[in-house]
């Protein structure tokens, strides 16, 4: 079976073609929810189901994304070898054998500003 049912995922998110930070992300999939500042890292169950991102920086910027699992193929060898491929079935079964993307970078969407915002703004305003 494999060394862990949990993975240490790293969450950065970019606006623009940079970082930014203060990001507040929930992840989630069928195994449970974890929450986490961006950039950060953080603890997730693994799952053979995909891994839900949502992320928002308030008035600033929101993102929603989805990663599929994939079959962790690292400890597929030596699975099958020390267990005779009982563990192979059993982390199948139970997605302990997946694993998501050890750094998952979230694509910031800047936010929409209200009608309010908008007025306020005096570049926003103007007519040419």
């Amino acid at each position: 079976m494999s060394d862990s049912p949990t993975q240490q995922l790293e969450v950065r998110a970019v606006l623009d073609y940079r970082e930014i930070g203060g990001v507040g992300c929930i992840l989630s999939n069928d195994a449970g929810r974890w929450y986490v500042v961006a950039p950060g890292r953080v603890t997730v169950t693994r799952n053979k189901g995909p891994l839900s991102i949502s992320c928002k920086k308030r008035d600033v910027a929101t993102a929603a994304e989805t990663v599929r699992a994939q079959l962790d193929t690292g400890n597929l060898v030596g699975n099958v070898v020390t267990t005779a491929g009982i563990g192979h079935y059993v982390d199948r079964y139970s997605g302990a054998g997946y694993g998501y993307p050890a750094i998952l970078t979230v694509l910031m969407q800047p936010a929409e500003k209200t009608a309010a915002a908008a007025a306020a703004d005096p570049v926003a305003t103007r007519m040419f």
